[in-house]
């Protein structure tokens, strides 16, 4: 049976999802790496790409000599490349680049025929698969975070706000005092707020008791 097409009702919407995959702007402090047709199963690398994502470039590169699986080498190659690739072109530090994001997509599978008594032949698949690895520099960061040490509660919020009229979320990465008391007020409230909710409470059902 063949599968039917899915037809496209809107033209409009599909030209308008071309156009903005077209206009996708990659950022400057990004360095991509890809390795296609490896000959291996998605499923193999995907376990080593789990434990080597969001970890900075030394880390993955130790993690990945330590571990006793066969994907590991070429994902250590793609990663070496792209460290190299960073630091001649583009002057990035290797020791603050960090693994942003990384994938393993299954590729196209050799099929081949192995023969077999009587004349019969058994099939054998071999299959292959797609590595994408984003690095991103992080010495940005690390200087920011320096420089929110050295600065007052009141600077420290400027800042932050000019970063996220930016479009860019840094809480997670900072980890300053000021962000800590901020959760942890926060966190206050709504105890306060569920305390102040339990004694209401508590107290109109001692005011019913009290009437019976």
């Amino acid at each position: 049976m063949r599968k039917k097409l899915k037809r496209i009702d809107n033209i409009e919407e599909g030209l308008i999802r071309k156009a903005a995959f077209k206009l996708k702007v990659r950022r400057r402090d990004d360095v991509y790496a890809f390795s296609q047709y490896i000959p291996m199963s998605a499923a193999k690398v995907r376990r080593v790409i789990d434990q080597i994502r969001g970890n900075y470039y030394e880390q993955t590169l130790m993690l990945l000599e330590l571990m006793p699986y066969r994907a590991c080498y070429p994902i250590f190659k793609l990663i070496h490349s792209a460290a190299a690739n960073a630091n001649h072109n583009k002057g990035f530090d290797k020791a603050y680049l960090f693994i942003l994001k990384a994938e393993v997509n299954k590729g196209t599978t050799m099929k081949k025929l192995k023969p077999r008594a009587r004349g019969r032949s058994y099939l054998i698949k071999k299959p292959t698969c797609h590595i994408n690895i984003v690095l991103r520099d992080m010495s940005y960061f690390a200087a920011l975070r320096e420089y929110m040490q050295t600065v007052p509660e009141y600077e420290q919020q400027q800042a932050l706000g000019e970063l996220r009229s930016e479009g860019i979320d840094v809480e997670e990465v900072l980890e300053t005092e000021w962000y800590k008391k901020e959760e942890l007020k926060k966190k206050k409230e709504e105890l306060k707020k569920k305390n102040g909710g339990l004694k209401k409470k508590w107290e109109a059902l001692n005011k019913k008791w009290a009437k019976k």
